[in-house]
């Protein structure tokens, strides 16, 4: 059993987090027209992580019966434990623990880049169903922009940062982030090459930005919440990536910097203060038929 994404790369809650808000109930409108699947009655997603995508999924298709497969034990831990009704499974995407024609459609989100393409297409392939669908989601281009509060730097954060960068490079060589990456052309020009048909190819673009007028104090706060998980995560983690460079006593502290940070972002909210911090992103959505 692996742990090894959930340790040194994403860990569960901040990933499930981020996901949670990407496929929020609000957003079902566009995903449900990019996915275009039709009563299907069985779904997959591959790379599920902690599950967030899932459990959108069931309540989308709540008549389907939703399977969500991932190689890092990490996170099936953590969708069994806060996703329901859905089926989780530890497995490699590279030979997937399935019979052929299993499917009706197979979906993944942010995963493509992390797998060799003859693989991870061919798997898709033979376990859907003839006339099954394959949606792959992969994000485009990103755009962040922290607060002045987030930005702000202590002299050890700069002094921690700076020690761990190199290791920091290190790890996503060693567990292979994003070593199959591919441009817009490419990718449906490989889910052709390995045998899908009536590819199409649509994007949805989200919008992470708590001061845009439109959205709730609630929805903001969980965005605010979002920023604050995923960098006290990054912290937290350097436990486990340099524990030799990095004293517990150091991330603690860094821990508690960051808190103060986030707690005074959200403060600066309610009180009307606009910074206009943010987290955008333009998803490629392609679709393909077995």
């Amino acid at each position: 059993m692996s742990r090894t994404w959930s340790t040194f790369i994403q860990r569960p809650q901040t990933l499930y987090t981020s996901r949670a808000l990407r496929f929020s109930d609000a957003r079902s409108a566009e995903w449900l027209a990019a996915f275009g699947l039709e009563n299907p009655k069985n779904i997959l997603e591959i790379g599920c992580g902690p599950g967030a995508l899932c459990g959108s999924l069931k309540r989308w298709y709540p008549d389907a019966a939703v399977t969500g497969l991932d190689l890092d034990a990490g996170f099936l831990d953590y969708a069994r434990a806060h996703v329901k009704g859905v089926s989780f499974t530890e497995g490699d995407i590279a030979s997937l623990p399935f019979e052929s024609g299993s499917f009706d459609a197979v979906l993944s989100n942010t995963v493509a880049e992390h797998v060799e393409p003859s693989a991870f297409f061919g798997e898709q392939l033979r376990v859907l169903r003839p006339g099954g669908v394959c949606v792959v989601m992969s994000v485009r281009y990103s755009v962040e922009r922290k607060s002045h509060y987030a930005l702000r730097e202590s002299d050890l954060e700069k002094d921690v940062w700076e020690r761990v960068s190199k290791r920091m490079a290190e790890r996503s060589e060693k567990f292979g982030v994003c070593r199959y990456p591919m441009d817009e052309a490419e990718y449906p020009a490989a889910m052709a090459k390995f045998g899908f048909r009536d590819i199409s190819v649509g994007y949805v673009f989200l919008s992470l930005t708590p001061d845009d007028p439109t959205v709730s104090r609630e929805s903001a706060a969980e965005m605010i919440e979002s920023f604050r998980a995923n960098d006290v995560d990054s912290v937290l983690m350097l436990n486990d990536v340099a524990p030799d460079t990095v004293t517990r006593g150091e991330t603690a502290e860094l821990v508690r910097q960051t808190e103060k940070k986030y707690a005074e972002r959200l403060a600066a909210y309610d009180r009307g203060e606009k910074l206009w911090d943010c987290a955008n992103a333009l998803i490629m959505v392609m679709r393909g038929i077995k």
